[in-house]
């Protein structure tokens, strides 16, 4: 183990309306039902700006024994180049609209909690100062410096079971029972404790999100990670621990992984793009709205009629691209596919489904009539005939080709600029968003090319 840290030093919330912070709540009205009710994110960040403003000293959980966090909070970087900070011009430079729409929808999800926050706080307490700017802060900390897990019970607690031990000692020294109930009275014992930190936070899909201090400083590497985090159920602590076939000399950094993540939510909620990550992904316009001239030129075949009414009943059209006027108050870490796009995917291409309904838009009347006319049996390779599954690549690569010419900018220059940048004189935002839009037409390249092995 390279590193413990006590649960009482971690800042801790969970997805419950029900999870109560005594302290933050105090500096609400109404019994703090607006924190209690906040977003996890949103919790966090009053619950950081209370430590950082209000008192940096927290307890650890053994007597009055305090720890000032003050070190640690200095340590927090105070600006980030998260697109959320980006104008509407820096973002338009990432030449991406899936992941666009999805920080407008952010901002306008901590504009809403925030305003619910603020007019909740009571104007006598020291939270009264605390601005939007503050806000996003701690958000913009939480977002980029939080982990979750499955469990979400409490740790160990021997109290319980030393006063069963204590007490089934009494029953059976007293004769007031048998040795059989007392052993029943000790299992229900046991029974409680499992139910209420195992089984209950699974049953409710309660999550935890913890701020675990001096361990979140740890960075990310897609692959091969070098530290593993814990939550550690006898110790009541989270530990940061070297995998079991990693070396790691003194002095060097330790790296983790922050798990299976596309440059979208790498990006947006940690300011960084990864170069050739495995994971990444580009979400393309539904196939509604493909050129469908475009791709009957590409293949040499007119698509016959009534093939994208099956396809839209299939559901596999997909739905509308998200614009200004699709944006809602919702948003997820992940993919940016808020309005059921293509996703096509660095580790496996084009989404299988798509694939199946261009086998059926290629599809000839003989080889339509082969099939049975039934989409489903067009979902796999080859099933429509070697030539109905050439012509349905040539289609998926002639509309990566479109989505790529739609672009300011090629790869090429992308990538020339890229290897340019020092003398380019760009700044960070400038950076981010090329290093972005290069890792994205390469997945868009990359699917391309893997088509064409046929």
């Amino acid at each position: 183990m390279l590193l413990q840290v006590p649960t009482a030093l971690t800042f801790s919330v969970s997805s419950s309306k029900f999870d109560t912070n005594s302290q933050v709540e105090s500096f609400f009205r109404n019994n703090g039902k607006a924190y209690s009710g906040s977003p996890w994110w949103a919790k966090l960040s009053a619950d950081l700006y209370c430590c950082d403003k209000i008192d940096s000293k927290r307890s650890t959980g053994n007597g009055d024994e305090t720890v000032d966090m003050r070190p640690w909070l200095d340590s927090l970087p105070r600006e980030f180049d998260t697109p959320i900070h980006w104008s509407e011009e820096e973002r338009g430079s990432l030449q991406y609209q899936p992941l666009i729409a999805m920080v407008a929808a952010q901002e306008k999800a901590y504009k809403t909690a925030y305003g619910i926050l603020k007019e909740d706080i009571d104007p006598s307490s020291p939270l009264s100062q605390w601005t939007y700017e503050d806000f996003l802060w701690g958000c913009d900390c939480a977002r980029s410096r939080a982990f979750s897990g499955a469990y979400s019970g409490s740790a160990f607690d021997p109290k319980p079971y030393a006063l069963t031990i204590l007490l089934v000692a009494a029953y059976l020294g007293l004769h007031l029972g048998t040795f059989e109930q007392a052993s029943n009275g000790a299992g229900l014992v046991f029974c409680g404790s499992v139910l209420k930190d195992f089984v209950f936070p699974k049953l409710f899909k309660s999550k935890k999100y913890i701020i675990c201090p001096f361990i979140d400083m740890a960075n990310h590497v897609g692959t091969n990670e070098e530290g593993n985090v814990a939550f550690e159920y006898f110790s009541d602590g989270y530990s940061l621990s070297s995998s079991a076939d990693a070396t790691i000399e003194k002095g060097k950094e330790v790296f983790i992984s922050y798990g299976p993540r596309s440059n979208d939510a790498l990006l947006q909620l940690y300011g960084f793009s990864e170069g050739n990550n495995a994971h990444d992904v580009y979400v393309m316009p539904p196939l509604r709205e493909w050129d469908i001239g475009a791709l009957e030129e590409a293949c040499g075949r007119k698509f016959q009629a009534g093939r994208l009414q099956k396809l839209e009943r299939a559901g596999l059209l997909g739905g509308t691209s998200l614009g200004k006027e699709d944006e809602d108050d919702t948003f997820e870490e992940g993919v940016a596919n808020r309005g059921r796009g293509v996703v096509v995917s660095r580790a496996a291409g084009i989404d299988p489904a798509i694939m199946t309904a261009l086998r059926v838009l290629v599809s000839s009347e003989e080889e339509w009539t082969a099939v049975g006319e039934a989409v489903g049996n067009l979902v796999t390779e080859n099933s429509g005939g070697k030539e109905n599954e050439r012509l349905a690549r040539i289609a998926a690569q002639k509309a990566l080709d479109l989505e790529l010419e739609s672009k300011p900018t090629t790869l090429e220059e992308d990538e020339e600029s890229w290897n340019k940048r020092d003398s380019l004189g760009l700044n960070s935002k400038d950076l981010l968003a090329l290093q972005f839009r290069v890792e994205k037409k390469k997945v868009l390249k990359e699917t391309m090319f893997a088509l064409s092995l046929m």
